[in-house]
């Protein structure tokens, strides 16, 4: 799975996979650092609450639904991370401050494998 961190945008290609270990490639394509964390949820994409601040998501409300996380991903650097998924709905996000309010998150879908 690709996950590109370019500008205010994050897109994870294929967005639909097979439960299980999941390999993803990050790169960030940008000028700026990012992150990614990856949560369980089922508030759909864009929905996680925010803290009060409204512009990062709040992770101590998500911390028993995060999955893993690439804190510090430098422009111009990939890297890869290994997690293991089961069936659900998850958003792949970056919440550096202001990120997550300007649209950098994503929903990944993780079926039964046929």
């Amino acid at each position: 799975m690709k996950v590109s961190l370019r500008d205010f945008r994050l897109t994870v290609t294929p967005a639909r996979v097979p439960a299980g270990w999941v390999s993803m490639d990050l790169s960030n394509e940008g000028p700026d650092t990012h992150e990614m964390i990856i949560v369980r949820t089922a508030a759909g994409d864009g929905r996680l609450p925010l803290r009060l601040d409204g512009i990062t998501a709040d992770e101590d409300a998500l911390a028993a639904r995060k999955v893993d996380s690439a804190d510090t991903v430098l422009p111009g650097t990939r890297r890869t991370l290994r997690v293991h998924l089961e069936p659900g709905r998850y958003e792949v996000f970056c919440n550096m401050a202001g990120h997550y309010r300007a649209g950098m998150h994503t929903e990944l879908v993780v079926v039964v494998p046929s």
